[in-house]
């Protein structure tokens, strides 16, 4: 094992590799109080990469119901299950934020490498603890959909609760949309005993080579996240690539520059916005106060990485869900969720411009530049000042294109009476 550094933990932690990072590196942003779980992101995922034999469970991206779904079936449930059995009452958070080097502070629990080399009732050697989901598990990619949590017993007329914050439902259930987070520490390449997978040196994307990969599904055991899948038909793992092509920019709907993923392009309630960042020789992101996602995770402070706790350091990050119970939001996003949500709920008048760039274009956005406009709305938002101004919000690919300007107030169009489909 090596001593890497996981700014997402603000310390240090066990991995079965030296850190390597590339110069920029895949990321995304899901604004979860968007999605409506129309799974039209799923359906453009499985129509351009997973349609053939031997690939019909194979669900490269998935929208799952939350607290009750997942694909595999409770997934998340049963890792922090094995967590806490490892390290029972120890999984905690602690100590001051510090900028970039620990942004929600210190996690003092076990990672799924560190909790593996404790784990000396496991069969066989694990690089990450995990488990193998059984073929039921993972029968049914939307099971549970849309059952939300009830209302407390003998409560059943009641679905809210009011209070001086925001407002918590009593029934409750969102949508979490979910790829691979193509990590800085992946627990499928750190398990891989073939050596088979491996992150991309251009965008820090991770693959698998399928002429090395023996489908031995080590893989799928240490990936807390479950996003590697067996294919039945040719003996081997197969998974999110990112779409890279796209990321390339060999699509030739962008024109020869990079291009968003088609689960992100496809999106219906704007909900995603993909680019690359810059990375520091120690994997922490380099400053790039006008890169969107830069400016979202590590300036406005609302999106989230998905299970910090897990220690892979994932480049998925996540808006969370305003209504959703503040607890069950800590223990998936970690501690910095009350912050993210309260920004979120009051935007100040950079992140309202900065949000309207979600599903605007399918080019990647690397840049962007604010240019004010006129104050149009004014009220109070729980005792806080609350202005919108219709700014223009232009966004550049990393070459300087311009690929999108958008204002914050939508152009409304009204029909004429009298219309080409008039009866």
């Amino acid at each position: 094992m090596s001593a890497v550094y996981n700014w997402q933990l603000g310390r240090e932690m066990e991995y079965p590799y030296d850190g390597a990072f590339p110069d920029r590196q895949f990321a995304f942003v899901f604004n979860i109080n968007r999605c409506i779980g129309c799974q039209s992101c799923t359906m453009a995922c499985k129509s351009t990469w997973t349609f053939s034999k031997g690939q019909e469970y194979m669900w490269w991206n998935n929208v799952e119901t939350k607290p009750y779904g997942g694909y595999p079936q409770h997934w998340d449930v049963k890792l922090l299950q094995l967590l806490e059995q490892l390290n029972p009452g120890g999984q905690t958070w602690n100590g001051a934020p510090q900028a970039l080097k620990a942004p929600y502070g210190q996690f003092k629990g076990q990672t799924v490498f560190e909790a593996a080399l404790k784990n000396v009732s496991a069969e066989g050697a694990q690089q990450a603890l995990g488990y193998l989901p059984t073929d039921e598990e993972w029968a049914a990619p939307n099971r549970y959909e849309d059952n939300p949590t009830g209302a407390e017993k003998g409560q059943k007329s009641r679905y809210f609760a009011g209070g001086e914050s925001l407002p918590q439902h009593k029934t409750w259930f969102f949508y979490l949309a979910r790829i691979c987070n193509h990590c800085s520490y992946p627990a499928c390449l750190a398990a891989c005993p073939r050596n088979a997978i491996y992150k991309r040196p251009e965008d820090g994307i991770v693959l698998v080579d399928q002429e090395r990969c023996r489908g031995y599904r080590k893989c799928m055991e240490a990936c807390p996240y479950k996003k590697t899948l067996y294919r039945g038909t040719t003996r081997v793992t197969e998974k999110c690539i990112g779409c890279f092509p796209r990321v390339e920019g060999r699509d030739p709907a962008g024109g020869g520059l990079p291009m968003q993923t088609r689960c992100m392009a496809a999106c219906v309630g704007h909900i995603r916005l993909q680019g690359l960042v810059q990375l520091n020789q120690d994997g922490t992101w380099k400053e790039d106060r006008y890169n969107p996602l830069y400016y979202l995770v590590h300036v406005a402070k609302v999106a989230l990485p998905l299970y910090p706790q897990f220690g892979t350091e994932p480049n998925g990050y996540y808006i969370p869900p305003r209504w959703v119970p503040r607890p069950y939001l800590r223990q998936m996003f970690g501690p910095g969720v009350d912050g993210a949500i309260e920004r979120y709920a009051n935007p100040d008048r950079e992140l309202l411009a900065v949000l309207q760039l979600f599903g605007k274009e399918q080019r990647i956005c690397s840049r962007y530049e604010i240019k004010e406009g006129p104050k149009i709305f004014e009220t109070e938002v729980r005792g806080k000042r609350f202005a919108m101004y219709n700014d223009t919000i232009v966004g550049y690919a990393h070459d300087g294109t311009k690929v999108v300007e958008t204002t914050v107030e939508e152009p409304v169009h009204i029909r004429p009476d009298k219309h080409a489909n008039s009866i």
